[in-house]
């Protein structure tokens, strides 16, 4: 294992202990909205910290692009922090949440981890050292079609003024498909393409901390993440398509009549 995944583990597994922690006295915990429908709490914060200090006492030098404190520090090496996505699924008990910690090397996401610790599942990689989930190899789904899929989804509830569109494009989709899922999770929903678990996934304005580790961990499972027109610019963007190859080009040609021009 490479020594900046091996401390991107060691981080996440430790926020992870905090989260799973505190799941007892959660009624308690103090609650603020960021924004509409988007909401931060003690056990982000401390994850959070928790995460960046376990960072710095290694690489005291690297950046970091973190959700709750924003970014600090200029260097080639960024590690990419969102320590508990899923916040509301937490708070309400709906136990679909995760850590996510992707490490990008000279603007290309290079490691990644997403840590699941309510079913204390590890989902790892390193650019060109493929996939893993708990040290066994991962692969997306080799469903070539949208016919019998199971796709996964996020509503752009930060953003109602992409309701229109979205809801357009999930009725073009679900006819196509067995079942669509919106658990809540947007590294947990591309954590499970590339283990197989959901054939394909697409979402509207996600942030980098949702998109960084979960982005590398399709990939090196043999799969494709866009943007709605089919460019690597997600990060950038916060729209994404993802999915294996064939299933990918089949999602976003069913989206793309109804990307409108903020969009693309």
């Amino acid at each position: 294992m490479h020594p900046m995944l091996n401390i991107a583990v060691r981080a996440a597994r430790q926020a992870g202990s905090l989260i799973m922690r505190s799941l007892q006295h959660v009624d308690h915990l103090e609650i603020t909205a960021k924004g509409l429908n988007d909401f931060v709490t003690d056990v982000d914060r401390l994850a959070e910290q928790e995460i960046i200090n376990t960072i710095k006492k290694s690489y005291p030098e690297h950046a970091i692009m973190a959700e709750e404190s924003g970014e600090t520090g200029q260097n080639d090496v960024v590690w990419i922090i969102d320590p508990l996505d899923g916040t509301t699924n937490y708070l309400h008990g709906f136990p679909h949440y995760c850590v996510s910690i992707g490490v990008m090397v000279k603007g290309r996401i290079d490691h990644a981890v997403v840590f699941d610790p309510m079913r204390d599942e590890l989902f790892t990689a390193s650019r060109g050292e493929g996939a893993k989930l708990n040290d066994r190899r991962l692969r997306v789904s080799k469903r070539k079609d949208l016919n019998g899929a199971l796709i996964a989804t996020g509503f752009p509830f930060k953003y109602p003024q992409h309701i229109d569109a979205y809801m357009q494009m999930f009725a073009a989709v679900f006819p196509k498909v067995a079942d669509i899922r919106r658990a809540g999770s947007a590294a947990l929903d591309l954590a499970y393409v590339a283990a197989g678990r959901v054939d394909g996934y697409w979402e509207i304005g996600l942030e980098n901390w949702d998109l960084a580790a979960g982005k590398l961990l399709v990939e090196e499972a043999g799969g494709s993440v866009t943007n709605f027109t089919g460019g690597d610019k997600v990060l950038d963007k916060g729209h994404v398509v993802a999915g294996n190859l064939s299933l990918h080009a089949h999602l976003q040609k069913s989206i793309a009549p109804f990307v409108v021009d903020n969009l693309k």
